[in-house]
């Protein structure tokens, strides 16, 4: 399949491809000339179909199938993460790695989108057989990416030991040390500091400024997060720091809530280990009865699509941050908008750790490394400006963040396709 057939790939229902497509055109309107160029924005640039064959410990050859969509590369190197999930599939990666495309525009850095993903449950993998396949699929993709082409990233079930395993495949291959090749390395091979805790803090720094301008006090607030991994327990840790109280957490192995706020300090370490089900400082409800607690404030920060037209009916909470990429299909974003309720999407809420993979990187280049307050200082600060240029632009046109979003980051993408034009 070319690249200029994929963007007629069917989408199932509220798949994310769909979704994407949705959101592209919702914003047509608000491009002016540059709508002439929307195609481009429906189009991957390149996609990469790999197969990843390894031998397991007892001898026998596995083969996984692996992905690297390179979506849009008009403002710079393709940037976004890869992840290793039994149920990764092309339309997936090639939606979130449009996603990639605009919230590095919408943070204005010098990146286009990309994602990649093997379709493997890593948990039935020992630590050798996950480092085989981290290689292959590197050594099968590694005629895509570099330091100045496409730079990976840990994402779902991978992490800087996946990062490492790659930048060294990659290095060996060129022949010397690339250590700009990834982001969301360990410290030493030319990590970044801050870079873990980046995402969610992102979402907090985002979702912070959405209460201010909401008139909600972040002391006593209400907060629900689904989906607590990096992103949901790091976003829930900084607004129980601001005084909020966390009062229903989900994961893959259920459902906690608890009106006077949750135990964090007793949760983290567990959700970590074990999950928060076997947590006794809450009552376990069934998965579904999560979309009904009452809060002020809604983290689905799991995985696409999980906000749908019915559980937006649902919700109490007068804020929805999204900590995951494409949680919430397009029929639920117009009954949240209806409803009242704010919604700060993905493309901007979430992009603090590519913010600070991009810092890595920077760093990587120059071989000097900041301090981690320093980090963050440049980290709130770009976060606020792009959530402030996008919220002029949403009251200047009465649109919702969401499409002001789209709108910020889809004028710099065509802007930078126009300008350097088409060749040959």
């Amino acid at each position: 399949m070319s690249a200029a057939d994929l963007s007629y790939v069917q989408p199932t229902p509220n798949s994310p491809w769909g979704t994407y497509l949705s959101q592209v055109d919702r914003v047509v309107p608000y491009l002016g000339e540059l709508s002439r160029w929307v195609e481009t924005l429906k189009r991957p640039k390149r996609a990469l179909i790999v197969d990843v064959p390894i031998e397991m410990d007892d001898g026998s050859i596995a083969h996984f199938e692996g992905y690297r969509v390179q979506h849009n590369m008009s403002r710079g190197p393709g940037k976004g993460g890869v992840r290793f999930h039994p149920d990764v599939t092309l339309e997936e990666v090639m939606a979130l790695s449009a996603w990639m495309t605009v919230k590095t525009a919408a943070v204005n850095l010098p990146y286009g989108g990309a994602k990649g993903g093997i379709r493997v449950d890593p948990k039935k993998l020992t630590h050798k057989e996950l480092e085989r396949v981290t290689r292959r699929y590197t050594s099968e993709i590694g005629i895509i990416i570099g330091p100045q082409q496409d730079i990976p990233a840990p994402d779902v079930n991978t992490n800087a030991q996946i990062m490492a395993w790659m930048m060294d495949t990659y290095s060996m291959n060129v022949g010397g040390t690339a250590t700009g090749v990834v982001t969301g390395k360990p410290l030493h091979l030319g990590g970044s500091l801050g870079r873990v805790k980046a995402t969610g803090r992102g979402v907090f720094v985002t979702g912070r400024e959405a209460a201010r301008r909401l008139g909600l006090d972040l002391r006593g607030a209400r907060i629900a997060v689904q989906g607590f991994g990096n992103v949901g327990s790091v976003a829930a840790e900084l607004f129980a720091e601001a005084g909020a109280k966390i009062v229903a957490v989900q994961d893959h192995t259920g459902t906690i809530v608890n009106a006077n706020g949750l135990d964090l300090k007793t949760l983290l370490p567990l959700a970590r280990t074990e999950g928060v089900a076997g947590f006794e400082g809450g009552d376990v409800i069934a998965n579904e009865s999560f979309w009904d607690v009452a809060c002020d404030i809604l983290i689905p920060a799991a995985l696409e699509g999980q906000v749908t037209a019915e559980r937006a009916q649902k919700t109490r909470a007068r804020l929805v941050l999204e900590g995951a990429n494409g949680p919430t299909v397009p029929a639920a974003d117009d009954i949240l908008a209806e409803r009242g309720v704010l919604v700060v999407p993905d493309v901007i809420c979430n992009a603090g750790g590519v913010t600070v993979s991009y810092f890595e990187w920077v760093q990587d280049f120059s071989s000097f490394f900041w301090d981690e307050d320093e980090i963050n200082q440049r980290l709130d600060r770009i976060m606020m400006n792009a959530l402030n240029q996008i919220w002029d632009t949403a009251d200047r046109h009465r649109i919702t963040l969401r499409t002001a979003t789209f709108a910020v980051a889809c004028e710099r993408i065509l802007m930078a396709r126009q300008e350097r034009g088409l060749y040959p």
